[in-house]
């Protein structure tokens, strides 16, 4: 196999992450604290708004671009050039489309919000672990890697801090 390493990151890529996994969800969480519900417990709040934006947001558009393009991810994250890699990419741009939804959806139903966090955070967890096995060799690789985990480790935050809140 033939493996081309961008030189530096993405920065288009980057700056994606960086607003849809911690700047857009901790904003949110931040006004809504401030200015609609100063009494609630802020890591639960906070959780409602990485849920919407990390998961969400994220996978969303993250599936619409494996869905319409996906010689990006399979070039760019996986580092193959075969055509035949496409198909493979679009399915899983379908689920993250999928997944994304029901976390965009959340927002409006709070009572997906745990099976979404619950799956959400599985799937990044799990994305997380096939990078550390695989050995990220490129930047943009090793920012998936380090995004899966963050988000991973958030949503079990959100989970149990939530459960923890209502049994408080």
């Amino acid at each position: 196999m033939n493996v081309t390493i961008a030189p530096k990151i993405s920065k288009s890529y980057l700056l994606v992450v960086v607003f849809l996994m911690l700047v857009l969800p901790a904003l949110s969480a931040i006004i809504e604290y401030i200015f609609y519900s100063p009494k609630t417990f802020f890591i639960p709040l906070s959780g409602k708004w990485f849920l919407f934006w990390g998961v969400g947001v994220r996978l969303f558009t993250a599936g619409l671009k494996q869905a319409i393009n996906p010689a990006f991810t399979a070039k760019t994250i996986f580092h193959l050039e075969s055509s035949e890699a496409l198909l493979i990419v679009k399915e899983l741009g379908l689920a993250n489309i999928c997944l994304g939804l029901v976390a965009i959806i959340s927002i409006f139903c709070p009572t997906w919000r745990m099976a979404s966090a619950f799956a959400g955070g599985l799937y990044f967890g799990l994305a997380g672990l096939m990078h550390i096995i695989k050995k990220p060799i490129g930047p943009d690789e090793q920012l998936a890697l380090v995004s899966d985990v963050f988000m991973f480790a958030v949503m079990a935050v959100y989970m149990i801090s939530y459960h923890r809140y209502l049994n408080s």
